[in-house]
Parts: structure tokens; C-alpha cells; sequence
């Protein structure tokens, strides 16, 4: 939604009223306004003069962009693996100039990347071209899984789901870059739990990549049952910030195993941690999603610890407030990085537990040790 604020000069043979459409939240005025011709001073806040008058323009990154969202589905065919990916594409319907292209990695299994629209539908709308597809694990019958396989069986179809990942990467770019000419465009990654590995994996040979968010990512030294023992070798060669999102009551993932993860980072890097949030609040649906894998027979037998460890959802945060934290933090670490945008900069730098709770979102940051 969008405001339109209109302020009649002071000064008689002053310039027309200046009219400014700005997303609701975004001009805000403070201090006795009715009164004065003067908007209040922020710290965090660009001021635009014209006639005197001083305009402020807040960042807010928990806020819909200005820009509408057009979304596309296709089918992507890889030659040299013989394979026909589906992928989906979100992006501004409105000329922007330079888009940067945001890769999404989906966790294992689910339903590929339309499990994130909230996230994704979020950054197109900020003027960034959003891409992911179906990882090679959900189209290649070879890496799916079969009644009667044994351990050796499926922990070989869990080595090759790992080594496709990455290729996968690779190939969506490359898609991408062909499917929608662009100007030479920044180009971050966002994935989620072994996605969320994918993101931290890629900048070893995607050189492309600049930024990364990664959400509950897989990669610990030391799994819990029933989790792709999936490493990470960090060979990045350069600085590539990262932001690293987790939950503190993450069965599957738990804290100390992200932890561990952030302190490998051999980046700039920041971790923020949502309270009262398992695995499933980086995705869509989070409510029902949570208490069907809570209440649901393990599917495969590893994983029977879920059903007695994960807590209700009505013990723990809500869908929106999680949805809030993601879309919210991770927009501000892209326009920081791709954008170089000052405002996201000092937005990250400030007080980020607080801007949170004043949205009604608890969360902390982890200092790096």
C-alpha cells in the first residue's frame, strides 16, 4: 500500500505542493506537524528539501517494496545431465534498471521453490529477480526414494543428492542469464536447511556470487540422525558477507550445530536467532507444515525422534512474526551487499534486536567468537 502526502508551501509564489507516493510506513512525520512546515530529524532517515520542507523517508526492509511482482513458471532441460528442471521466476513488472538476481536453494524433499513465495514475492517487489527450481533430487528418478532400499542404497542416493546440488546452481544461473538478458547484474543466493548448505557451497566454484543468506542451514560436523551428512569446505578466496537466520528450538538443526557452522564463515558475517521457532518457520504455511511433520509418521525411520522432541506450534511463534524476520532481514542484507545501499548498512549495524521486537519479534544476534 502506498501513501501520497501533499504540503502546501509556506511562502506565497512558492512552488506547487510537492506530492511524494512512498509505501504506507515509509514518510513519517513526527513532532507537532500540523503545526510546522517542518518534518523531525531521524538518525536512520533520508531527508529530501524543496521548498523548505524537509521530507522523511524511513528504510524498512519488513515492508512490501514499491514494485509489483510478475511470477512465471518453465521447464529448464540440461543437456550435458539430461534433465528437465522446473523452475520459477519472480521479478518487478516494472522496468528498474539494474535487477540483482537472487538464486533460491529449497530445502530437501517439499515442494521446491514455491515453498518460500513469502520470501520470494518480498524481494521481487524490492527490484530483485528472484530464480529457483525443483533441485536434482525431485527430478531424477535415480536420486528418489524407493520402497526396500537398504542404508548403502540411500546413503549413495544421499552422496549423489549432494554432489548435484551445487551443478544445479551452476545450471540455474546459466539459465537464468539466457531466459532474461540483463545488464551485468550482482548476483546473491538464499537457501533454506540443505539449500541452506547449497547457498554456503556455491561460492566455492560460482564465483558470481557476492552475497549469501542462508536459513537453518544443513553442514555441521556432527548431524542428527536421518540428516544428509552434507560438508562444507569453504573455499570461497574472497569475501562473500553472509548472513546466517536460525531458530532456537530447531529439532532437526539445532543451535549449536549453527554455531559451529557460522564460525567457519571465512567472511564478514552475521547471525541473527528467531526465539521460539523450529525448521519449518522459514517456509511457507508454517503452522501446518510444523504439525504435520510433528504429528506425521517419520518418513524414514532416523527421523523418529521429531514426533517426541518438536513442541506444539501454539508454543512458539507464529508464521507471520517468522515470515516478518526472514523476508525483513534478509532484503536488508541484499541491499546492503548488491545495492550498496548506506541505509540497509546502517540499519544492520544499529540495534537489529530491537527494530524486531518493536514488530512484535523476538529474536538476538549471536556474536562471533
Amino acid at each position: 500500500m502506498h501513501v501520497v502526502v501533499a504540503v502546501t508551501p509556506a511562502s506565497p509564489g512558492s512552488p506547487e505542493p510537492l506530492q511524494t507516493t512512498q509505501p504506507a510506513g515509509h514518510l513519517v512525520p513526527t513532532g507537532d506537524c500540523l503545526g510546522s512546515p517542518f518534518f523531525c530529524v531521524h538518525k536512520r532517515q533520508r531527508h529530501l528539501r524543496r521548498a523548505g520542507i524537509i521530507y522523511e523517508l524511513m528504510y524498512d526492509p519488513f515492508v512490501s517494496g514499491r514494485f509489483t511482482v510478475a511470477e512465471r513458471s518453465m521447464q529448464a532441460f540440461d543437456t550435458v545431465r539430461n534433465r528437465s528442471f522446473p523452475c520459477d521466476m519472480w521479478r518487478p513488472t516494472e522496468p528498474v534498471g539494474v535487477c540483482p538476481i537472487i538464486l533460491l536453494s529449497h530445502s530437501s524433499g517439499g515442494s521446491g521453490p514455491r515453498g518460500y513465495t513469502f520470501l520470494t514475492n518480498h524481494l521481487a517487489s524490492h527490484g530483485y529477480i528472484v530464480a529457483g527450481l525443483n533441485h536434482s533430487e525431485l527430478v531424477a528418478p535415480e536420486l528418489q526414494r524407493w520402497e526396500g532400499e537398504t542404508s548403502e542404497q540411500r546413503a549413495a542416493r544421499a552422496e549423489a543428492a549432494i554432489a548435484s546440488r551445487v551443478p544445479d546452481i551452476r545450471f540455474l544461473l546459466d539459465y537464468v542469464l539466457t531466459e532474461a538478458p540483463l545488464e551485468p547484474a550482482p548476483v546473491g543466493i538464499v537457501g533454506h536447511s540443505f539449500g541452506g548448505w547449497t547457498a554456503l557451497a556455491s561460492p566455492d566454484v560460482l564465483h558470481h556470487i557476492r552475497a549469501v543468506v542462508a536459513l537453518a542451514p544443513g553442514g555441521s560436523s556432527n548431524p542428527r540422525p536421518g540428516i544428509l551428512p552434507a560438508k562444507l569446505a569453504f573455499k570461497w578466496g574472497r569475501d562473500v558477507p553472509t548472513l546466517v537466520l536460525v531458530a532456537d528450538n530447531d529439532v532437526c538443526l539445532p543451535l549449536d550445530g549453527m554455531y559451529e557452522i557460522f564460525d567457519r564463515i571465512p567472511a564478514a558475517k552475521r547471525m541473527v536467532v528467531l526465539r521460539h521457532a523450529d525448521h519449518m518457520h522459514f517456509m511457507d504455511n508454517v503452522e501446518q507444515l510444523h504439525e504435520a511433520v510433528r504429528t506425521s509418521p517419520p518418513w524414514i525411520p532416523e527421523l523418529d525422534y521429531l514426533q517426541s522432541e518438536m513442541r506444539p506450534i501454539a508454543e512458539l511463534c507464529t508464521g507471520e512474526q517468522s515470515h516478518l524476520f526472514v523476508r525483513g532481514l534478509t532484503v536488508a542484507h541484499f541491499d546492503a551487499v548488491l545495492k550498496q545501499n548506506d541505509e540497509a548498512r546502517r540499519f544492520l549495524a544499529g540495534n537489529i534486536q530491537a527494530e524486531l521486537a518493536s514488530h512484535g519479534v523476538e529474536a538476538f544476534v549471536h556474536a562471533a567468537a
